[in-house]
């Protein structure tokens, strides 16, 4: 099998990721550790800093999910090598 089959596979297997809902997630998130923030310092953030904070949160939390998106990959493929790897051990054998 080929480099290109195996990425070809790789791609055609579904998403387990639901990116809607990982974006809803993160904007929670976002709202959230600004809201915990001002509670724990018992003072409201002005509009800016608040806009700035939720985006720069944001942008973090979606270089996570790049980064868990690179990893999903690279576990897709030690995947397919370990059964290709394990048919051609059970094929010598025979």
């Amino acid at each position: 099998m080929s480099n290109t089959d195996d990425n070809q596979k790789i791609m055609s297997i579904r998403s387990a990721v639901d990116f809607d809902i990982v974006g809803d997630n993160i904007q929670d998130i976002a709202e959230f550790t600004i809201e915990k923030y001002e509670f724990r310092n018992d003072s409201d953030l002005p509009d800016e800093i608040r806009k700035e904070a939720i985006a720069k949160i944001n942008s973090a939390l979606w270089q996570k999910v790049e980064e868990l998106k690179l990893r999903r990959r690279e576990i897709l493929v030690s995947i397919f090598n370990a059964a290709e790897d394990t048919l051609n051990e059970v094929l010598d054998k025979k």
